[in-house]
Formats: C-alpha cells, structure tokens, sequence
C-alpha cells in the first residue's frame, strides 16, 4: 500500500456526519493545548467512540480494522520492528500477507511514520489499522526484557571474571547509569512491570542463576549460567533496601521504593542464607494503582451487599481469611478505604505497612525492638479510635485484644489464615480465644481465593475428561454445562490464562452458629453454618465464574481440593443435621 494522499481525520468524521464542524473546532483548540492527536482528543471528548472512527478510517483507506486482542501473532515477526520505532510510531508488524509486511497502525494517516517504518523494514508494506490501547498491551508482552537481562547478565559476568575486581566499587557507582549491575536491575524491575509479576525470585544454584517471576500466582523461569553475578545483585538490592551489605549468614528484610515505566513500586525485600549464596525474593506493590474500591473487586451482588453491611457497623469484628496471596490485604484495604470517612478514627497495625492511605493512623509492627502486634493494639485503644485494622491475627494474646476491642465499642477488621469461613471458629478456639468472646464479637467472615482468568485471546469450548465429568457427577452439577479453557497464545505467555479474579464467600453467625460457639463447640458451628440457608461456599461461587467463561472448570476443582470441600456437601450436611437434631444432646465435641 502507498499513502499518496494524507487523510485528515476530522474532516472525514465531519463529511460522515460523526461530528458537527463545532465539536471539531473544539477538538482542534483542545488538541493544540494537549499536543495529543485529534483522533485521541475527540475520543477523550466523547464526540466518537474509537471503534466508530477506526472502522471508517478503515474503509475510507480501503484497509483491515485489525482486533489485537484475539489475533494470533509471531513473536519473532512482530520484532523485526524495534521496539523504540514500534512505540514511538504506535505500530506494529503483524505478519507477511503476498510478499509484504502487515503493519498494524494506531494512526495509518501519518504518512512520515509510515515512510520511517517501510525504510527500516525494506521490503513492501501493507497498512492495518488497530486500537491503540489494544497496541500498548501488545508491545509489553512481546518486547519482553528476557533476551536483554541475559545479554547484560553476561557482560556483568564478563567484568567480574577478572579476579582483581573491586566488587563493592563496581555495585556502588549509583550515578552511573550505565554499571552492569544498575542496567541489569532495571531491565529486570521494568520486564516484571510489563508483565504484572507480583514476586521476583533470584536463586543461585551450583551451575546456574535462576531468576524466576510469579505471574497469576504461577513461577516462570529464566535460567543464566552466569552464577558469578548473583553476589552482585544480592549487594546492590541490599544498598537500596538499606541493609548490612558484611551479613550474608543471617536472614534479612528490608524494603524500598523505585520508578519504573512511570510507575511507583513499593518493593519489600527479604534474603535468606542458602547452600549456594543467598537467596532473594522481592515483592512488587504498585502504588500507582491506588486502591480498589469494593466494586472493583469483583464479589457477587449479594456478597458485596453483606459485606458492606458488616463494615459500617459501629462495633463487632469482620474477618477476611484465606491461604497467602489470597488478595486478603486488597480486601481490607478496599473496606477501609469505604469506612475512611472524617468522622471516624482510624487506626491500623501492620506487619508491613504496604499502602499507605490519607486520613489514616498506619503503625509498622517491628517485632524486633519490641513493638508488637498486642503493644501497638493496646496503646491503640487509649488513642480513642473507632475502626482498628490489624494485618493478621496471628496469637492469642493479638485475638483476645482484638475481640475485646470488637465487644467493648470498635470495629475491628483483620485477616486469619484459613481454608474457608467455616473453619475459621475452629482456628479462633484452637488459638485460645474464648467462645463467649467470638459469639460476642464475631459479625462476619469472607473467605477469598484468587482464579486465573481464561485468556480471551486464545478461549475456546472445553471437552470435559471422564474425571471431570465423574467429579461434577458427584458434585450434582449439570454436566451439559459449558465451560472454556485457554488454548495458549503469545497474549498469556501460552498459559492459556491472563489476570486473576477474586471468589468469595460471605459468613453471617445466626442464633444457632452463635450457641454453638458460646458452648465452644465447633463441630456444632460447622453443621449449623453448612446448613444456613444464606451460606454459599466458595465452591460453589467459583462455578459461576467458570459457567460464565471467565475461570476454567480446572481452576474451580483446584481451589475445592485445596479446601477438601464439594459443591454437594451443603444438602448432605441438611440430611445431616435431621439425624443430629433427633440425637439426645450429650457433652459437646471440641
């Protein structure tokens, strides 16, 4: 394709009736002030909706209107356009269609930018156009930095293999930029940044160094075999986290924070001693994000409802459980977010403080001179607050104080590690906390689980396997339900899943729950939770993710082994509870 003719987009949109002359005036005026193109300024305007411009765009140059988002690319193809040229132009190289190169544009009318990329490819050209934001998402999973930490991986491999290396000199020159160890850092925090990884992991081994990244809650790995630059790496990561770069022995948390692609990350740093060197995990939080309101986390309707319900309660204790990276922490950070308003005193104790909110008392629990979880709730209840937030219940000293604080006029949220809602009573009483002290307190309890999305890129109809179906059998679940799977595709890295959401399940305690935890009885609170008529398990929220096409029916038999529960066991437990309400009462059952 030749672009002999440049298309002025406004014009176009007016000939077709799509705006009026006045809205492109407008449009034009607040163009020059933002220095954007017209295209984005008159979407952000509301006078055309991107696909309704794109689509015209495409017919008048006579060229595909190209849907990023489920087409299969080649990784390899699409890098034969830099990343530098396909960023600053918004292109990107799709495929080879009779001999000529695809080139998905952002814009197709800028005739310069066309030109500049049809030289540096050398070879014929066919234009598509693409929707820009799709174009971005692209550029990140494909332009990943893996080939680059491998190259400044051995080049810093290269420096240290000179035995006279001043080592300590080499990984403190923080003005200069350019140092291995600076360049290797960076290329790996913005890798981890473009793909969402929530977890760097850098193991040295006896051969090879492996860096590992949690994406979705899964490890992908890249292995080097330059295992000399680990000590480098371990050095610097601890003179930005402000540790004792001579301990290499003992373990060590630290933490620090750092800009990358225009985002802020709280980073939290722990190392460990192992047989090879030392060990480093580094936790990403994104500060640029902020914080999810409740609706954005995705609970049912009638999850949310309860939920919110429990928080604006003057007193009592809501509790949100589940396994570690479950997303407690989000959720009580939404909740508090909800119940941050002038009129109420807020005070939490955390163990770290991993957002940092306005309005908001925040105290980092430092265990090692003596400030605790039960000093900083005790003297948090002298500073007259209304809502406490403790980061998690992890002793029965921290428990006590917390239900006491819930009975005698506070809200209190916190978190607890346990597989489900129901078994949360029995880890309160295991912990020590008195039943009368729960009955008392307790308002509520989520319990949470985080399941990969199906890719929609690569999502197609799922054949169920024998074992499924057996397992949905005696689920009692309809098998003539669909479900989808991803098939893997360069947009989830050929996982088959992109992004995660979050299940929940909602615990009210009624008359029955609370006599049987007055009594201490927990096997009691179980049956009469199981047979609430308003009690839903995660299970069973997890299937109507999965019926919906989000989840995969994989992702929803993973979450009820991890909580040995199925579907069914709520009716069995009502066929239950006939036999144990006609069985004489006898000494309960602990």
């Amino acid at each position: 394709m030749s672009l002999r003719k440049k298309v002025r987009i406004g014009d176009l949109l007016v000939e077709h009736d799509v705006i009026t002359n006045e809205q492109l005036e407008i449009a034009l005026k607040e163009q020059k002030k933002s220095g954007r193109k017209l295209g984005h300024t008159l979407v952000d305007l509301g006078y055309v909706a991107e696909d309704e411009m794109l689509r015209l765009l495409a017919r008048q140059l006579n060229i595909e209107l190209v849907d990023l988002a489920h087409y299969s690319f080649d990784a390899e193809t699409v890098r034969r356009l830099p990343e530098t040229l396909a960023r600053r132009f918004r292109a990107i190289v799709l495929g080879t269609r009779r001999e000529s190169l695809l080139v998905g544009m952002a814009d197709p009318t800028d005739i310069f930018a066309y030109d500049e990329i049809a030289k540096h490819l050398r070879q014929s050209v066919r234009l598509a156009v693409v929707r820009e934001s799709e174009l971005v998402r692209t550029f990140d999973l494909v332009y990943r930095r893996t080939e680059e930490i491998s190259n400044l991986a051995e080049k810093l491999g290269q420096e240290l293999s000179d035995s006279d290396i001043d080592l300590e000199r080499l990984v403190q020159q923080e003005d200069t930029v350019d140092a291995p160890v600076v360049k290797l850092l960076h290329s790996l925090f913005e890798d981890a940044t473009q793909v969402g990884s929530s977890d760097i992991h850098i193991e040295p081994d006896e051969s090879v160094l492996r860096l590992r990244q949690r994406i979705d809650g899964v490890l992908h790995e890249q292995v080097m075999n330059e295992t000399r630059i680990a000590p480098a790496l371990v050095l610097r990561l601890k003179l930005m986290a402000g540790l004792d770069i001579s301990e290499k022995r003992l373990p060590q948390d630290g933490r620090f924070n750092i800009r990358v692609k225009n985002r802020s990350l709280d980073v939290r740093l722990s190392t460990m001693p192992v047989q090879f060197g030392e060990s480093v995990v580094m936790r990403l939080l994104d500060q640029s994000n902020g914080i999810l309101d409740l609706a954005q986390l995705g609970m049912p309707d009638d999850v949310l409802r309860r939920f919110r319900r429990n928080i604006q309660r003057p007193h009592g204790i809501v509790l949100v459980t589940g396994p570690t990276g479950s997303g407690k922490t989000t959720t009580l950070y939404a909740a508090l977010k909800e119940v941050n308003t002038p009129g109420r005193k807020i005070i939490t104790a955390e163990d770290p403080v991993e957002y940092r909110l306005p309005r908001v008392n925040q105290v980092q629990v430092i265990n090692k001179i003596g400030l605790t979880f039960p000093i900083v709730l005790r003297t948090a209840l002298r500073q007259d607050p209304d809502v406490i937030l403790i980061g998690e219940m992890r002793d029965q000293e921290t428990v006590e104080i917390g239900l006491r604080a819930a009975m005698t006029g506070h809200l209190v949220l916190s978190t607890l590690h346990t597989n489900d809602a129901v078994s949360t009573a029995d880890r309160l009483l295991d912990m020590g906390a008195e039943g009368f002290l729960i009955a008392s307190s307790l308002r509520a309890i989520v319990a949470q689980r985080l399941l990969r999305r199906v890719c929609k890129s690569c999502a197609q109809a799922h054949s169920l396997s024998e074992h499924e179906r057996d397992w949905l059998q005696i689920s009692g679940i309809d098998q003539t339900t669909s479900f989808f799977t991803g098939l893997g595709c360069p947009h989830c890295n050929n996982t088959g899943y992109r992004g995660r959401i979050g299940v929940y399940e909602i615990l009210e305690p009624d008359a029955a729950m609370l006599s049987a935890l007055r009594r201490g009885d927990s096997a009691a609170f179980a049956h009469a939770a199981e047979i609430d008529a308003n009690y839903r398990t995660l299970t069973q929220y997890a299937l109507d993710v999965a019926a919906e096409g989000v989840t995969s029916l994989q992702e929803v038999m993973r979450i009820a082994s991890e909580i040995d529960e199925q579907p069914h066991t709520r009716s069995a437990h009502r066929e239950a509870g006939k036999v144990h309400d006609q069985a004489p009462q006898t000494a309960s059952v602990s």
